[in-house]
């Protein structure tokens, strides 16, 4: 048996039927101050809607509450079918970017801010925050050369510190970045023991401030702390990043806080009739 042919009609074809031949235009705008991640993508967006679309403002660029994104050109059902669409392009990934541009800048020149947590959002996401997350320049990698990231899992599998670095003692090539937690004995012998048997990065991952603090001045006085970068992650908070200046932290790998940030919310507002 035949299927019966489909009866479906948009009923914005309907709504709209006595104003089908008009062309509105209609703004993106800012509905709170922050930096814009997603403009590249409203218009590869727009474009294949073939709605005419003039982009204001930058991926990285700041804007202020009540400044437009962008000015659409379309019929009344290209600006209706747009509105489903461009804010979920904008809105989340702009408060990403938000929230790695307040970081940076709580952070200042002395701290680098990355954050990994790019990593654990869904598959058809990933490149969208990870762009935001570089639009607020932050960065998604902790370092820029070639490295391996030995996690807790593999300490605990590989059974130790210095078995794990040993497993990969061979590997010259690529800096070798360490996750620390104490699971293994205190937090500073571990890092004594990862600083020995190679490790140019050290994750201290537990959150506590006073744990950073006693591995740094051991690194010290063991004499390996200039050939030793110290990163610090687990639950840092955009406020507390001012606290933890001057406490031998090179790297802050924050997580939660971007890619977990507020929209920066948006609005699209029909402006008039052009033709």
């Amino acid at each position: 048996m035949q299927p019966a042919p489909s009866t479906y009609q948009d009923i914005r074809d309907i709504i709209f039927a006595g104003i089908a031949d008009r062309v509105f235009t209609a703004r993106i705008v800012a509905e709170g101050d922050g930096i814009v991640s997603g403009a590249g993508r409203l218009r590869e967006l727009l474009a294949a809607q073939a709605v005419g679309t003039e982009i204001l403002t930058a991926d990285g660029a700041a804007i202020r509450a009540g400044e437009a994104v962008a000015i659409l050109r379309g019929t009344a059902k290209q600006i209706a079918v747009a509105e489903e669409s461009v804010i979920g392009v904008l809105a989340k990934f702009s408060g990403i970017a938000s929230a790695a541009r307040q970081a940076c800048e709580a952070a200042g020149p002395e701290l680098k801010v990355v954050c990994g947590a790019w990593k654990k959002m869904p598959a058809e996401i990933k490149t969208a925050v990870r762009e935001a997350i570089t639009h607020g320049k932050a960065a998604f990698r902790i370092t820029d050369e070639p490295f391996l990231y030995l996690d807790k899992n593999f300490v605990r599998m590989l059974g130790g510190v210095e078995a794990t670095l040993g497993a990969v003692a061979a590997i010259g090539d690529k800096r070798k970045v360490i996750q620390l937690k104490g699971s293994q004995g205190d937090i500073v012998s571990e890092a004594l023991s990862a600083a020995r048997h190679g490790a140019d990065i050290i994750m201290v991952d537990t959150g506590r401030t006073e744990d950073v603090a006693l591995v740094n001045k051991a690194l010290q006085d063991a004499g390996c702390r200039d050939r030793v970068k110290l990163a610090f992650a687990k639950g840092i908070r955009l406020e507390a990043i001012s606290e933890l200046k001057n406490k031998g932290i090179d790297i802050l790998d924050i997580g939660v806080a971007i890619v977990d940030a507020p929209l920066l919310d948006m609005k699209l507002e029909v402006e008039g009739v052009v033709g």
